[in-house]
């Protein structure tokens, strides 16, 4: 049976944990079904990806709007690693699903310029999909407005050349996007949920995301949302896919 393989790119074991688990309850996936590679601690192999059902790619602290001789060896090992990486996912049309920081290393493989511009606090959005989102394989019958949890420094400032734009939001135009038939990229997290989406304000709050004196603030206001399409969605590909 190929399995899925998810690869996490956060060096605090609480939140990659959690994130982990997270993409296990909402994806549906069992723990003899995927491999997990903490891709800032070791590198990509050089294997061939084909013999996974998907890959499924988290969020990250990492910053690629940081200057390059200020990215750590790590940072820059791992994005090396991800240029790699969608040589061959992209070329084989492989299944693909990177959210936040997955969606920012696709959108720039594919020559989409980053920046903070659409930059979005955390906390939760309205979704929209658009004309081809409502026709996607994997969002059809989905509402065409829907909740979802976000918290990004930087996104993709236009559609990458060659995409497919399947859903934007008032703050940031580039929220879902596909490649080819199978490559997907959520810039919102589609694992999330407010118990998830509390660790990450507790563990991030003097990483630059919010001022840290909102940290309360924000929990609050997270802890009353629901956000349970993305969800749908997550479990969508994992069916999907499932080989």
């Amino acid at each position: 049976m190929k399995k899925f393989l998810i690869i996490q790119l956060r060096p605090e074991d609480e939140t990659a944990e959690s994130e982990f688990q997270s993409l296990l309850r909402r994806g549906g996936l069992g723990m003899h079904e995927v491999e997990r590679l903490r891709l800032e601690r070791v590198p990509l192999p050089h294997d061939d990806f084909t013999q996974y059902s998907a890959i499924i790619v988290g969020g990250s602290p990492f910053d690629l709007t940081t200057p390059e001789h200020e990215k750590t060896s790590t940072q820059k090992r791992v994005e090396e690693d991800f240029q790699r990486l969608f040589d061959d996912v992209v070329a084989r049309d492989m299944p693909f699903l990177g959210a936040c920081s997955g969606n920012g290393l696709l959108g720039r493989y594919l020559g989409a310029p980053i920046s903070t511009r659409y930059a979005e606090p955390v906390g939760g959005v309205d979704i929209t999909l658009t004309k081809e989102g409502l026709r996607d394989d994997l969002l059809r019958g989905l509402p065409q407005t829907f909740r979802a949890l976000v918290g990004h420094k930087e996104a993709c400032d236009c559609l990458p050349e060659g995409a497919t734009l399947l859903a934007s939001s008032p703050t940031c135009p580039i929220e879902m996007f596909r490649v080819g038939k199978n490559v997907y990229a959520t810039q919102f997290h589609p694992e999330a949920d407010a118990q998830e989406f509390i660790v990450r304000i507790n563990a991030y709050k003097d990483y630059g995301y919010f001022p840290p004196e909102d940290a309360k603030k924000l929990i609050a206001s997270v802890a009353t949302e629901v956000a349970p399409v993305p969800h749908q969605i997550l479990r969508r590909f994992v069916q999907t896919y499932r080989a």
